[in-house]
């Protein structure tokens, strides 16, 4: 949980006021500083603004010359962003805030949302896949998507073309959320404009991006940790063996998620993905009452709203951090090589290093390649 990270003398306390809200976002927007250092230096300081005023030592300490946090006047102006498109910012702690992303480590500070927060309160499943999706893929998703909200589920996915668009489509009546990778009011694929406005109007679109910021490769890993952490269960339906689905369907597993996959055929490279996630022990797909038996309910109202929570292992301090980002680095270099390499290696627990590398490569100092493959970016 993030609030792990937050020493009893210094609860959370989410924003009451304008001031707390920008203080919020001058610490989240700051460089250097994600989900998790965030939750750290409040936990530190007791307060944004003086998590604020720490960051340039802190910065220094790491070897950081003239840091500088982001300022007031931009923390005001995304501020201003929002209520212009019509969304709202939604904090961790506060009652609005989505209670199964409490139990992520990384869980996001802040949420922008546009449409129905009510969606919260009720169960959510997970239906991903690929973009460039079969038609037959395509039909599956949508049955599987409408059967699933006939049942009282709320369907999650990332709005992409193919496999999502289609589990959108067919839920956006009865419950669909829509993660986004950009700003919560930047409509990527452009083609998904009006399912993007019905989301909004009949669903919810959610995003923990600033606003009006343009969706890049490095921010779908970020993303998909959302949609998975809303969900029981994740669905994947056509994937890739090297695809996000996969990541998403990963993040699941690491959060105590049911994955469950739709099988095909071994020689369509698009169900291959799907295809080793059953081998290595997914549930099969078929309908939607697979899904609904794989949670052990009749139906979404009978789906338990508690889940159990995994301890979380002590978090290492920043300079603990800085030093492991430091190694990691060290190991790389313009030559890619294997992320299970490089984590044999360096010689510590997979679930130690996994998150800083994908911290790293969100900072844009490691570039992922095609195969599973990591290299120092340029």
């Amino acid at each position: 949980m993030a609030t792990d990270l937050l020493p009893s003398p210094h609860p959370l306390t989410p924003p009451r006021s304008e001031e707390d809200w920008v203080a919020w976002f001058c610490l989240l927007r700051s460089r250097r500083v994600g989900p998790t250092t965030f939750f750290r230096l409040i936990g530190e300081h007791g307060n944004a603004n003086a998590a604020i005023h720490s960051l340039p030592d802190v910065a220094r300490a790491a070897g950081v010359a003239n840091y500088e946090p982001c300022s007031e006047g931009a923390a005001l102006q995304e501020l201003k962003a929002g209520r212009l498109a019509g969304a709202r910012p939604i904090a961790y702690g506060s009652p609005e805030y989505p209670q199964p992303l409490t139990d992520l480590p990384d869980a996001p500070p802040i949420l922008w949302a546009i449409g129905d927060t009510s969606l919260f309160a009720r169960p959510m499943i997970a239906l991903v896949g690929a973009r460039n999706a079969s038609s037959l893929g395509a039909r599956m998703a949508r049955a599987l998507s409408a059967g699933l909200a006939d049942a009282g589920f709320v369907v999650v996915s990332g709005m992409a073309r193919g496999i999502d668009t289609s589990a959108h489509l067919a839920a956006v009546d009865k419950g669909t959320v829509a993660v986004l990778a950009g700003g919560v009011d930047v409509v990527y694929p452009a083609e998904n404009a009006v399912l993007a406005q019905e989301i909004a109007e009949k669903g919810l679109r959610l995003s923990e991006g600033p606003m009006n910021l343009q969706p890049r490769a490095r921010h779908f890993p970020a993303r998909n940790r959302i949609i998975s952490g809303l969900s029981k269960a994740v669905i994947v339906v056509e994937a890739a063996a090297k695809s996000g689905s996969l990541i998403t369907a990963r993040n699941a597993l690491d959060q105590g998620r049911e994955v469950l996959a739709v099988p095909g055929h071994p020689f369509d490279a698009r169900a291959s993905g799907c295809n080793m996630l059953l081998r290595d022990g997914a549930t099969l797909v078929r309908g939607a009452d697979d899904v609904i038996e794989a949670l052990g309910a009749t139906s979404a109202s009978a789906v338990c709203e508690e889940r159990p929570t995994k301890p979380e292992p002590a978090k290492p301090d920043l300079r603990e951090i800085n030093a492991l980002h430091q190694q990691i680095l060290d190991r790389l270099g313009p030559s890619p090589i294997a992320e299970d390499q490089l984590i044999r290696d360096l010689e510590l627990p997979a679930k130690t290093l996994a998150p800083e590398i994908l911290a790293l490569e969100l900072d844009g100092k490691i570039a992922r390649q095609p195969g599973g493959l990591l290299a120092r970016a340029s």
